[in-house]
């Protein structure tokens, strides 16, 4: 008997913890299937997505830094992906690549499910503008906070990815504004870091002024690398989380989209942080 493939694609992603979850969701829904991780060369994407679905492939995860090469390599794109402009699930079938993005609705659910913060109503900082942030702006913007500001380094790239869900803030109700890094002056609820500062070791990216006393403060990224970012908010009165919760949530809606199942997130993110404290 065959057993049906899936890989997480990225450069790097020795790191990744998501064949260890998927194997643990198809474990707990009695689901067979085997998920591995692939180091794409930077120039290879497109080359390596059909050389997986040669091999019998029915869909992949892509992470950095290939989720917008994704976006555009599909045949068929849901509605979020293609707000996003930016993809980190595909699918195989019929010959066509079927892209989505579950990236916006992981980190709605870690933030309101698992650490129990309703967004509706509140005001959120999301810092950076690249495939990270376009991922999420959309599912935050469903979620119904009263503003979001998106601050990047560069201005028209958040302008850029601003214009592009200013239809849905509208529907929302929701302000949507682009800023640099430092040209706001407000203080946030919630502060979500998307960009690759934590991956570098950089210093945190915005001022500890955007903190309001006991806000959110979150970055994207897991493990090691986001120590630095949960050291500042904790040193400055925030509740740090990682990104973890966002790692397993994003899983979840990926393998419901491949395997028609929802498997029990909250549980295999439990298990997970015990695994990573040791």
């Amino acid at each position: 008997m065959t057993t049906d493939l899936y890989c997480v694609m990225g450069h790097p992603v020795a790191h990744s913890r998501s064949p260890w979850i998927h194997a643990r969701f198809a474990e707990l829904t009695g689901q067979q299937l085997h998920y591995d991780k692939r180091e794409i060369p930077l120039d290879h994407f497109d080359r390596s997505v059909h050389d997986f679905v040669r091999e019998g492939g029915l869909g992949c995860n892509i992470t950095v830094p290939f989720k917008f090469e994704a976006a555009k390599l599909a045949t068929q794109t849901s509605a979020r992906g293609l707000l996003a402009q930016a993809c980190n699930v595909l699918s195989f079938k019929d010959g066509q690549i079927l892209a989505d993005n579950t990236d916006g609705i992981g980190l709605v659910d870690d933030i309101e499910r698992n650490a129990g913060l309703s967004l509706k109503g509140l005001h959120l900082l999301l810092i950076g503008a690249g495939g990270a942030a376009a991922g999420v702006l959309g599912p935050l913007l469903q979620a119904g906070p009263a503003h979001i500001s998106v601050a990047n380094r560069t201005l028209h790239k958040a302008t850029e990815l601003v214009a592009r869900h200013l239809p849905l803030a509208a529907q929302q109700s929701t302000t949507l504004e682009a800023h640099t890094l430092h040209g706001f002056d407000a203080s946030f609820d919630v502060i979500i870091n998307a960009t690759a500062t934590s991956l570098s070791g950089a210093a945190v990216p915005v001022a500890a002024r955007a903190l309001k006393p006991g806000a959110l403060a979150y970055d994207m990224m897991y493990g090691p690398g986001a120590q630095g970012f949960m050291d500042w908010a904790r040193a400055h009165g925030a509740l740090p989380r990682d990104g973890l919760g966002m790692l397993v949530e994003q899983a979840a809606e990926a393998f419901l989209i491949w395997r028609g199942v929802r498997p029990p997130s909250n549980q295999v993110l439990a298990e997970l942080r015990q695994v990573i404290q040791g």
